[in-house]
């Protein structure tokens, strides 16, 4: 699995140096930082700026490279015995995904799961997430159906992001003993109806403003934070 970017290579460098394979630089760096990479004790590769293009795809790699060991998700056994999880129901944007995981991490949520997927880009959503998707357990399941029901006998309380649902505002906080988990759907469909049927709560955030929708990475940020303040 490729990564690239700075931000998220000096992350794993400091935080993950054991997931490292091989690195890969075009551009020269100061002998500080490039002793860190050294001590590595991997193989430190050379790339002009063609094909640092080609590796990245065209992304900004700001000259910086890894290759990592495969990327493992968390057996759905584990994240079913947290308190409080994230379910991305049929989101598939890979932005998204990482900026979730990312918010999710920083403010406390246990474990995402994406549903309604079969196949996710890994590499990217480690990327995107500046890393955070190596600390925080995911895992995919490919019906969200299915998953709800799972969720429910597991004994956790369904809540879903719906334009429908009641103002946050007028819901309490979550306490540390409740086991709930949070789904968002995509921007496009939202949450899928089978899901909403099995929801025990759906919740919205009220705009000021008449508006389609936010982001959903911005309204993960924003249900999460009030729901755990």
């Amino acid at each position: 699995m490729i990564i690239y970017g700075k931000q998220i290579v000096l992350y794993v460098l400091e935080n993950h140096p054991k997931l490292v394979e091989e690195v890969f630089l075009s551009k020269e760096i100061d002998n500080k930082l490039f002793s860190k990479f050294l001590k590595l004790g991997k193989k430190i590769h050379r790339l002009d700026n063609q094909k640092a293009q080609a590796l990245a795809k065209g992304g900004n790699h700001q000259g910086f490279f890894l290759k990592l060991s495969q990327f493992d998700y968390a057996p759905i056994k584990e994240l079913k015995a947290m308190n409080f999880i994230l379910v991305l129901d049929g989101v598939t944007d890979v932005g998204n995904i990482g900026a979730i995981a990312r918010t999710a991490y920083s403010l406390g949520i246990d474990g995402i799961i994406a549903s309604n997927i079969k196949t996710i880009n890994n590499s990217g959503i480690v990327r995107t997430s500046a890393g955070a998707l190596l600390d925080l357990p995911f895992c995919i399941h490919p019906r969200s159906a299915d998953l709800a029901s799972e969720l429910i006998d597991a004994g956790f309380t369904l809540i879903g992001a719906t334009m429908d649902g009641v103002d946050l505002k007028k819901y309490g906080k979550i306490e540390k003993s409740d086991k709930v988990a949070l789904f968002l759907g995509s921007e496009g469909e939202g949450i899928s109806p089978k899901v909403a049927k099995k929801l025990d709560l759906k919740v919205s955030i009220k705009m000021e403003h008449e508006f389609d929708s936010l982001n959903v990475s911005v309204a993960a940020g924003i249900l999460i934070y009030n729901l755990k303040r």
